[in-house]
């Protein structure tokens, strides 16, 4: 992507979207799962469209605009404000004061922003503009939502949602309806359900499982590095970079793994190298679950669209991740994840009224969210489904430096895989650009330096 691109953006001014019927006026708790304190910020997002002659003369600006009110009958905790109760209980206010909206108009065409579209985005915050006082946590729209035309005729649909309200798979939910209310129909076709009491701790609460992600933070271990001289790049996974990692496990064990467990672990230890960390200095990843899968709740109901995710983690040193082999990382990854079952969501929510709501534990961490099943670029507004739907940004949100996501790419050449967007010190990404590439010319893939990579540096 040609991050040189610069462009306008001229917006008019925010205004509150409310639902287009009256809506109850009532006040709602947020499960013990949503009220997390790692999960009080908010996500970006964004899709981008381009022209179908086939909806010639209609505005998608309008047209969401409208779609978005219908929308918000269904889905009318959205338009209320978040309160904060006794024991800073998160609950919602259903007030149906709105969500904001943007309407703008960009001068450049999506073409000028090249076929590798994957964050960072230029100009991202001007497609997604902060709205003065909006992004705080309390008495605030519990969403904004951007459309920005361009001039080719295409357009931009950015969002940012209280992490609180939703996870990955309650916002496409949200996004779903909202794109077939503005394809004509009356009502989503999965009907929104609260029920946000199925993960409330239980009375008396009893911690049940290890939660070693919500360990006290050390002293002066909240990150491991200054958030200066920060760079972003990008690394693009397709099936012979795939190939090149798994050749790194002994053959019996190469159906043992899943495609993400290996990339992730992978990343884990390469991104350990790079650091160049102390041997003996706890390291720990985080792989996000959902609940939804029903070998973990079964009872959580269709059209759920509350947080249903855990943090499970894993957890070694530095020189033990460097010193072992990658199944080494692998297999404390699986085992991780293995832990996550009702009773493990069912324990992380009473020790959450338990322990005051803890956040994660930053110190040595690396976090990874694969959304590369999330389904954002399938959303239809009538313009049919998005070049990119995914995160609005990279590394460089939630916990920075920290947080990468696995987001779903077709490359130039046409090969299906994922890009992974990295942000990091600038000496410490030249090490994991090094670390990567080497493996790739052990595999005698091409000699081009440039092989396995998009170059998104800033």
């Amino acid at each position: 992507m040609a991050h040189a691109l610069v462009f306008t953006v001229k917006r008019r001014e925010p205004e509150l979207i409310t639902p287009s019927k009256p809506t109850p006026h009532e006040t709602k708790l947020l499960s013990d799962i949503d009220d997390q304190d790692s999960l009080r910020w908010q996500v970006p997002g964004i899709q981008f469209y381009k022209y179908d002659p086939n909806m010639a003369g209609k505005d998608p600006v309008d047209i969401i605009r409208k779609a978005l009110a219908k929308t918000l009958v269904f889905y009318y905790p959205f338009a209320g404000r978040l309160r904060e109760g006794p024991g800073r209980k998160l609950m919602v206010d259903c007030t149906g004061e709105g969500v904001l909206f943007i309407e703008a108009d960009a001068d450049v065409s999506l073409k000028e922003f090249g076929e590798d579209l994957h964050p960072p985005f230029p100009c991202i915050d001007e497609l997604l503009y902060d709205v003065p006082g909006s992004s705080d946590m309390l008495n605030t729209p519990l969403l904004l939502i951007q459309v920005t035309r361009l001039k080719c005729g295409g357009f931009i649909f950015a969002f940012r949602m209280n992490h609180t309200m939703s996870d990955g798979s309650g916002m496409l939910q949200f996004l779903n309806a909202l794109g077939e209310i503005s394809r004509g129909m009356s009502k989503p076709s999965i009907s929104p359900v609260w029920s946000r009491e199925l993960l409330n701790a239980r009375d008396p609460p009893i911690v049940t499982c290890t939660h070693r992600e919500y360990d006290p933070e050390p002293d002066n271990k909240g990150t491991m590095f200054p958030l200066d001289d920060m760079v972003h790049r990008t690394f693009f996974i397709g099936p012979t970079e795939v190939a090149a990692i798994r050749s790194l496990l002994p053959t019996h064990q190469l159906q043992k793994y899943s495609n993400f467990e290996v990339i992730a672990a992978y990343f884990w230890r390469c991104r350990t190298i790079a650091l160049q960390l102390d041997s003996n200095e706890e390291v720990r990843m985080i792989c996000l679950v959902d609940a939804r899968n029903k070998s973990v709740y079964k009872q959580l109901p269709k059209g759920y669209y509350g947080n249903a995710i855990a943090f499970p983690v894993a957890v070694t040193t530095a020189g033990k991740l460097i010193e072992n082999p990658l199944e080494y990382a692998l297999n404390l990854v699986k085992k991780a994840k293995a832990n996550v079952n009702k009773e493990y969501m069912h324990s992380v929510a009473d020790l959450m009224v338990i322990k005051g709501r803890p956040p994660l534990t930053t110190a040595g961490l690396y976090l990874v969210s694969d959304i590369t099943r999330a389904g954002l670029g399938d959303v239809e507004f009538g313009w049919g489904k998005a070049l990119y739907g995914g995160m609005a940004k990279g590394g460089d949100v939630a916990i920075p430096g920290q947080a990468v996501f696995h987001i779903p790419f077709k490359n130039a050449k046409g090969e299906e895989g994922l890009v992974i967007p990295f942000f990091l010190p600038a000496q410490v990404m030249e090490r994991l650009v090094k670390e990567f590439h080497s493996l790739l010319m052990c595999m005698h893939t091409k000699s081009d330096p440039k092989s396995g990579f998009i170059n998104s540096s800033l």
